[in-house]
């Protein structure tokens, strides 16, 4: 976990002591670049290009998580996460007894937290070791580790309505402090044999829950060798890889970190797995809008599966976007990327002028969320042919004021109608503040849906299934392999998080792939209420087309609702045969 000894910043709170030196190094070296937080303020006259025609990947707002970043009760209130698109948390084991931050008693248990962070529509990682009341962690013995193993593992176990908990966390930062917080105990033995050890004794009880690793302080290779090789050769490799990325300007090195692990799961011959950042930026960071939209676009490019922002100060705040449970100005650089939908497309930067673009074909929307330079830019916008001869194009800012001033909204700069030219705009942006985050929305003049009607599955949280790709799908991906059920552990479903404008019935169309030859079924239930059964008539042009399609009625109430499809899930007898999905609509 992330926590500030006073000596890297002054004036900042106290947090868990307990940094190695050379990480605390890199931090403090770090925070003297330029504005003194990592928001550099270079020449101006850059250009940030976009292309809509290139696609990168599926929206699923992979940088939209926190560590600790969900508390019980209101705190955040569920209206304050629907419009991140939450993608991933990770939080602390249940029994927790971790004090983190001056905090004076546990909070933010995963299992106590898991409806809110499912009704939002997120997953999270149990961070085991956080079970321990300091950090560095206050071990005793392997007996009285092993022991709290089985507590934490069981009560996971015996939680079977809980569906979101994407995997176990066995150690945090073991680079840097499994041996300060061993130090007393001759038989702890290395970390790689403690990983080996503690991974057989999960499996015990839970075979079915995903185990993630080595959640390093800082990537590097040749720790990340070592650990690789030996979970190999005891057969205990991690289903996500994890590590941090903490400093001012680490978001300039997730493309090479990744890189670098791939290629040690190519010399291992091992299949390349997912990759979790579950802490990201430094301790002065969670000020400034524009940093997240560095680490939006790094990690949609280099292909992140989700990451967290680090917890340095108050647990529960979405770690520094909400102060009091309403927005700082940083919240709605966040905003505008949770409202991004469809694919995310090509963004080549220039300078410290980044940022991460989508584009969905069904709501005619270009969503470029932007920043990270002062002075007059410009944002060059290519392939918008399909949008028409004319685009409506709405500029809009954040404030610079930090983690404990509130901005009830985002600054409107400007509305102007642009002349597309040979499939491109050109848009300038003057008076940029490097600290500051900005959106452009692009939309045809006429013929705007009003509201969003399709939502694809593949942008939608997908549980125990697989995104997919195909030409034939609606945006180019679908989701197949919703293939479990009979276990919270293991259930498949899709859960839609959509935003309708008033409380009434709707149509909604499933399109759907099933090649099986004969109908299948699955659960459909919508905000935590009973389930219905969909069924789906064979198609003829088998998997990954998704040529068919079925009318169901939804009664949902105005704003935003949790609509699942499920093969299995809690309260559901699960469903028959097989059914890939590619969208819904409402009407």
């Amino acid at each position: 976990m992330t926590h500030l000894r006073p000596s890297v910043r002054a004036g900042r709170r106290r947090g868990r002591p307990g940094r190695t030196a050379a990480v605390l190094s890199a931090i403090a070296v770090a925070g003297t670049a330029v504005l003194g937080l990592g928001a550099p303020a270079f020449a101006a006259g850059n250009t940030l290009t976009v292309n809509v025609g290139t696609t990168v990947r599926p929206v699923t707002h992979v940088a939209a998580g926190g560590l600790y970043g969900v508390d019980t009760g209101d705190t955040p209130p569920l209206s304050q996460l629907y419009p991140l698109h939450v993608n991933t948390f990770t939080q602390p084991p249940p029994g927790t007894q971790q004090l983190g931050n001056g905090a004076t008693h546990p909070c933010c248990d995963g299992l106590q937290v898991a409806d809110k962070i499912t009704a939002a529509g997120g997953q999270q990682y149990l961070r085991l070791p956080d079970i321990f009341s300091t950090f560095p962690y206050n071990w005793v013995s392997w007996s009285d580790w092993e022991s709290k193993i089985r507590t934490m593992i069981t009560a996971r176990v015996n939680a079977t309505n809980t569906t979101n908990i994407a995997g176990y966390e066995i150690w945090n930062e073991p680079d840097a402090n499994w041996g300060e917080s061993t130090k007393n105990d001759p038989n702890a033995g290395t970390y790689l044999n403690a990983w080996t050890r503690t991974y057989r004794d999960i499996r015990v009880i839970d075979t079915e829950t995903p185990i993630i690793g080595p959640g390093a302080s800082a990537y590097n290779h040749d720790f990340m060798v070592g650990f690789m090789t030996n979970a190999k050769n005891t057969n205990t490799l991690p289903s996500v890889a994890v590590w941090h990325e903490l400093g001012d300007f680490s978001y300039q090195d997730v493309q090479a970190h990744v890189t670098d692990f791939r290629s040690i799961e190519d010399s291992l011959g091992l299949p390349h797995i997912p990759i979790s950042i579950n802490e990201y930026a430094s301790p002065g960071q969670v000020d400034q809008p524009s940093i997240g939209v560095h680490y939006m676009a790094a990690f949609e490019r280099a292909g992140i599966h989700d990451a967290e922002r680090a917890y340095w100060y108050e647990a529960g705040t979405m770690d520094g976007l909400l102060y009091d449970n309403l927005p700082t100005a940083s919240y709605w650089a966040y905003e505008w990327y949770g409202d991004q939908s469809g694919n995310v497309v090509q963004t080549v930067p220039q300078s410290y002028l980044d940022g991460v673009a989508s584009y969905d074909a069904s709501r005619k929307q270009v969503n470029v969320v932007f920043g990270g330079d002062s002075g007059s830019n410009t944002v060059k916008v290519n392939g918008l042919a399909g949008l028409g001869n004319q685009v409506s194009v709405q500029l809009s800012s954040t404030n610079t004021t930090g983690r404990t001033t509130n901005q009830a909204a985002p600054n409107l700069v400007s509305t102007t109608t642009y002349s597309v030219v040979n499939g491109s705009i050109s848009v300038p942006v003057s008076n940029m503040d490097a600290v500051a985050a900005y959106q452009l929305l692009i939309t045809p003049t006429t013929g705007v849906p009003t509201h969003q009607q399709t939502y694809e599955a593949e942008n939608a949280t997908v549980v125990n299934a697989a995104r997919l790709s195909s030409t034939t799908a609606s945006n180019g991906g679908y989701v197949g392999r919703i293939d479990g059920s009979g276990d919270a552990r293991t259930d498949s479903f899709v859960d839609f998080l959509v935003n309708v404008p008033t409380a009434r019935s709707y149509t909604m169309t499933v399109k759907y792939a099933n090649a099986t030859g004969a109908n299948a079924t699955q659960g459909l239930a919508y905000n935590g209420g009973g389930f219905s059964t969909v069924s789906y008539p064979p198609t003829t042009s088998g998997w990954g087309n998704p040529t068919g399609s079925v009318d169901v009625t939804v009664q949902l109430k105005a704003g935003y609702n949790v609509i699942r499809l499920a093969k299995g899930s809690p309260n559901f007898g699960g469903g028959t045969g097989y059914a890939e999905l590619d969208s819904i609509r409402l009407q």
